[in-house]
């Protein structure tokens, strides 16, 4: 499953249920909740009940029996009172119990999403995400403030009422519940249509968000082609589209409300024609059928709000859906539950008949991204993986890092395959430096102090210096205390590497993955990124993702892939000497370099 998959495979009962067990907190006391419920919709019953004891006992031939109705009153005043204070009890304890919910739904998403593999980070738009742990859960928020309240109080009251009106006449709580029949099949039949609009409304909200992360992310690009008014129409489009789709989704939820109110004036009328009708050779009295349309009231009341509370109660079941959809997606790569320790000391890197292949959106097989790749790499040596654009390397350095797990085969370090290995040891062990490193809003002693938090300030800068960028953190305005900006923004590429490999420094890994930490710079930051890959590469197995072949030339051995299958391996030299792609591509690098 994907984050744009459809999720309508969950009826609301099945969605709500397993939010239940996503969130216990939300059955936790729930019976003591109902209870004050059902105390405070005892309280607001007191006084149709009362009104008519008054009027059947308080009037006796012609005479205002005032102690009588004085003794009702009062009744009734405590019988307010205790109701209020039940009532504002089983709020309150509704309101602390969905907080706890809401609060343990967002960090079990929030974690699941960061143990997901990078293979489904990078098959997923990072706006839908975002949309999961912000907008969903925000309108399961706004559902527990008031449609939450809603069904615990005044669903209670009407079910209490209903029964009481039973208990006073049968024939006439038959009749309002005859009249008011229609309305739970109009109500079901609309409920269907907005269910599928407010899921489709709730996708088209998430490619907006897409669409405009991307706008905003992409502004220096856009404004160098010129090409901002190209993707401000693709962003209205998706505005436009999500904009039809929620007016569709509230047109149908219009419809609700008037379709109440009518069946509320038919209910009442009904009940007070057929109570005329049937005179007082009923035995229905003049109390009984006042205290009665009192009770047809209170239990039409909530109708019109449960046509607003079902609305709201779709768009929340829409949103707790695909907030499970994620939650269902597989977290990847799985933990072990017996880990196998790594040696300690150097540490070798084994690629036995590995096979990968990405995870489809549709039914459709995905073609393997690797086919029966076969390597060893000795401990401390070089490798330099190269290939052409989709050759598979970038993802081959994902599984030798265990950001995913092969599809077939297996991928070793120190003779035990990664699957064994705990990840907590393993990060500790080896260190990926990506081709674009993220860094954090803050300074750059922030960004590389999370690598280790033990340590201190003066053992990050002993870290620099240790990499022979002394001269480069004298040059930085603020030293370590220089803010890198959104996303690194105030630093340059070749800068953002710089802090890259200090932070892989710090963990002082066995085995390092690069992924080209030298492409995009300036000539001297470019010798500044060599001498700290020089620096950090001694004495570890290290294996480069190159795009540019002067680092495959620097490299012990190189790895050439070509369509996903390991076609040449062995020394720079060696390589260059014989005729094969690896030949083909550094003669068609070296005129590209020359004419430039």
């Amino acid at each position: 499953m994907t984050v744009s998959e459809p999720l309508g495979r969950w009826t609301a009962v099945e969605t709500i249920g397993k939010g239940v067990q996503e969130a216990p907190a939300l059955k936790s006391g729930f019976g003591l909740t109902l209870a004050l419920a059902m105390v405070g919709a005892a309280g607001r019953l007191a006084m149709p009940i009362l009104v008519q004891q008054s009027v059947d006992k308080g009037f006796e031939q012609g005479e205002v029996q005032v102690g009588t109705i004085t003794t009702f009153a009062l009744i009734g005043l405590v019988a307010v009172f205790i109701g209020t204070f039940a009532q504002r009890t089983a709020v309150l304890r509704l309101g602390t119990r969905s907080e706890e919910a809401l609060y343990t739904l967002r960090v079990r998403l929030f974690e699941h999403i960061h143990r997901l593999s990078i293979a489904d980070h990078n098959e997923e738009k990072k706006g839908a995400l975002v949309a999961r742990v912000t907008g969903d859960v925000e309108t399961l928020a706004q559902f527990f403030a008031w449609g939450a309240l809603a069904w615990l109080l005044e669903g209670t009251l009407m079910l209490m009422v209903a029964s009481v009106m039973l208990a006073y006449d049968w024939i006439l709580a038959l009749v309002a519940f005859v009249v008011a029949a229609p309305l739970a099949f109009v109500l079901h039949r609309v409920q269907r249509h907005l269910v599928k609009a407010y899921e489709r409304a709730r996708v088209d909200n998430a490619q907006v968000l897409t669409s405009i992360s991307e706008v905003i992310s992409g502004a220096e690009t856009l404004r160098t082609y010129n090409a901002g008014e190209q993707y401000a129409t693709i962003t209205k489009r998706d505005s436009h589209r999500r904009s039809n789709s929620f007016i569709k989704a509230g047109t149908i939820g219009a419809f609700l409300f008037p379709s109440g109110e009518v069946f509320s004036v038919l209910t009442v009328s009904s009940v007070v024609t057929v109570g005329l009708l049937r005179g007082p050779d009923s035995g229905l009295t003049a109390g009984a059928l006042i205290g009665f349309v009192f009770l047809t009231y209170r239990f039409l009341e909530p109708i019109a709000q449960f046509t607003e509370v079902i609305d709201q109660t779709q768009t929340a079941v829409a949103g707790l859906r695909r907030v499970l959809g994620i939650l269902e997606i597989p977290t990847g790569p799985p933990e072990t539950s017996h880990p196998v320790h790594i040696p300690a000391g150097e540490l070798d890197v084994d690629i036995q008949h590995v096979t990968f292949a990405y995870r489809s959106r549709t039914d459709d097989d995905e073609p393997p991204v690797l086919i029966d790749v076969n390597a060893h790499i000795p401990a401390g040596q070089q490798v330099a993986m190269v290939g052409e654009t989709g050759s598979g390397k970038t993802t081959l350095g994902r599984l030798v890092a265990r950001l995913a797990d092969p599809t077939a085969g297996v991928v070793k370090v120190g003779g035990v395959p990664l699957t064994q290995v705990a990840n907590a040891e393993l990060r500790t062990r080896l260190v990926v430096v990506p081709q674009e490193p993220f860094l954090f809003e803050g300074s750059i002693a922030a960004n590389l102090g999370f690598a280790r938090p033990a340590l201190s300030l003066a053992d990050v800068e002993q870290a620099v210096i240790d990499l022979d960028l002394g001269d480069w953190l004298e040059s930085l305005p603020d030293g370590l205390d220089t803010e890198v900006g959104q996303r690194g923004s105030s630093l340059s590429a070749g800068e953002r590497q710089l802090v890259a490999l200090v932070r892989a420094s710090l963990v002082d890994p066995d085995v390092l993955v690069l992924d080209e930490a030298t492409s995009s710079v300036d000539a001297l930051t470019e010798v500044r990124l060599t001498r700290a890959l020089d620096k950090l590469a001694a004495g570890r197995t290290t294996i480069s993702i190159a795009h540019r072949l002067s680092t495959a030339a620097r490299a012990d051995r190189v790895l050439v892939l070509e369509h996903g299958r390991l076609v040449q391996d062995g020394p720079h030299d060696a390589l260059v000497a014989v005729d094969g792609p690896y030949a083909r591509m550094y003669e068609a690098w070296v005129a590209a370099t020359t004419s430039t």
